[in-house]
């Protein structure tokens, strides 16, 4: 849930490294995986999205300091974009997201586990979704906290859950597990991909409990086989 520079990010990881603070090694990008989630291809999913009908009224930025170029496209029973991969580590604080690995680190999210407490952005993979504006409003879109998302890049689908809000102009953010799990660098200061993701989110579904990821990963490959017969 922030407002990200690329520019800072960079600056403030190198200002860390410099000063030790930062091990040598955490900006590197973690060893892909060997195999995706699920029984449905990333080629099987990116064939359904080759073409935009667009919802929203207008484009989201992919970071502060670019052009509005990203809309969100409608399909049956889903809704998508391509964007970039921010890394969002908000929520319980971990090893790896908090205050000092991550300069925008907040302790809460928009979504809570069925206990209460706050997400757990290191283990438990989420997207992000911009908050309701007048560019888009994801509830009226038919997604929810917990709803299924089918996250891709190259040639790797994460199924993850909606678990945080950012901020009403900006698009292309997920959680340091799922960034990791797609071999994307984690790191909340200096990682990311500038582009190639695809965001695929399911309308009216919920993962309950939302912290619960096999659950996610079993929905989410339902409704992955449905969106393929559908579309």
């Amino acid at each position: 849930m922030r407002l990200r520079s690329l520019s800072l990010a960079t600056a403030f990881g190198a200002a860390l490294l410099a000063a030790g603070l930062l091990p040598a090694h955490a900006s590197a990008s973690p060893a892909p995986r060997s195999a995706q989630e699920g029984t449905v291809s990333a080629a099987d999913l990116l064939a359904k999205v080759t073409s935009c009908s667009q919802i929203s009224h207008g484009k989201y930025r992919t970071d502060d300091e670019t052009s509005a170029t990203v809309p969100v496209c409608g399909k049956n029973g889903a809704v998508f974009w391509k964007a970039d991969m921010d890394i969002d580590c908000d929520g319980q604080r971990t090893a790896n997201c908090n205050e000092d690995r991550d300069p925008w680190y907040q302790d809460d999210t928009a979504f809570h586990q069925s206990d209460g407490k706050p997400l757990k952005a290191e283990s438990l993979p989420y997207v992000v979704v911009p908050s309701a504006s007048g560019i888009w409003d994801y509830s009226g879109a038919g997604i929810k906290g917990g709803g299924v998302v089918a996250v891709i890049y190259n040639n790797k689908v994460e199924y993850a859950v909606v678990g945080d809000t950012g901020p009403t102009n900006i698009i292309g953010e997920a959680s340091y597990a799922t960034a990791k799990a797609l071999g994307i660098d984690p790191d909340p200061a200096t990682g990311g991909a500038d582009s190639g993701v695809t965001y695929i989110l399911f309308k009216n579904s919920k993962v309950s409990p939302i912290e619960n990821h096999s659950a996610a990963v079993s929905l989410g490959n339902q409704l992955a086989q449905q969106f393929l017969q559908n579309n």
